[in-house]
């Protein structure tokens, strides 16, 4: 309500200083330049769930005081996922895993197979529709929903953490999850794994910046990306870390 208040705010002030402008008959250019900027400022943090400006997420736990990161992977499950799996139980790590409602159907003994090694499932919508960031918030709130009602019927749970497909945040996604109750669980550590090929590079990035608390973001629908994570597990126990859940880290419920 409050971003929708400041934008009414913005978009009377812009035609008023037009009008003004135009009375005046002085230039309209910096008019024109703040109409095509403002949107581009709208995309910008509607695209960066880190920042909480429409919805309060669990990205990081700063100045975490124990050698814990979360482990979260999206777009599943796959073919790709019990090749995950087997690699987080040979190190005796876990995850969370944001899975799509037609994913779930596809593969339901997957799904079933993430609960019983003791990992937890997010919501990450019904379809992952490319339309997301379109979509109204009532269809949002369907999409979420229907994710729901896969997963339960299959695992007999109630999800209640939500990752948006990607990262995006708006006005009508706030409306969304107001019905329907989720908990936004975002991230912080980035791997790239879904759109680089080096896999080099991709773990060098996370070595160097990984830290106490981070919520790394990977996909269980690369094929590159077990050879990631086997790196990143042997980087983590090498260092002292442990990989632990985000329910976990946040102190929050995983389920509902």
């Amino acid at each position: 309500m409050k971003f929708r208040i400041l934008n009414f705010f913005i978009w009377i002030f812009l035609i008023a200083v037009a009008m003004f402008c135009g009375v005046n008959g002085l230039a309209l250019w910096p008019i024109a330049a703040a109409a095509i900027i403002y949107p581009v400022f709208l995309i910008t943090i509607s695209t960066n769930i880190r920042w909480n400006v429409f919805v309060n997420g669990f990205h990081h736990q700063e100045n975490h005081p124990k050698k814990e990161v979360c482990l979260s992977f999206d777009d599943g499950p796959t073919n790709v996922t019990p090749k995950i799996l087997d690699l987080l139980d040979r190190y005796d790590a876990k995850a969370c895993f944001f899975c799509i409602g037609e994913q779930m159907e596809k593969y339901p003994e997957i799904t079933q197979d993430i609960i019983e090694r003791g990992h937890i499932i997010g919501n990450h919508t019904y379809s992952h529709t490319r339309k997301m960031g379109f979509l109204s918030s009532k269809s949002l709130a369907r999409e979420i929903d229907a994710c729901n009602i896969v997963a339960n019927d299959i695992t007999g749970l109630n999800l209640n953490l939500f990752r948006p497909p990607f990262g995006i945040i708006n006005p009508k996604t706030k409306s969304a999850l107001d019905k329907t109750g989720h908990l936004v669980i975002g991230w912080n550590l980035r791997t790239y794994d879904a759109i680089l090929n080096d896999k080099s590079k991709i773990v060098n990035r996370i070595k160097r910046k990984l830290k106490p608390g981070d919520v790394i973001l990977l996909h269980d629908n690369k094929d590159q990306t077990p050879i990631i994570l086997e790196q990143l597990l042997l980087h983590l126990k090498s260092n002292g870390y442990r990989a632990i859940r985000p329910d976990q880290l946040f102190k929050i419920n995983a389920y509902n």
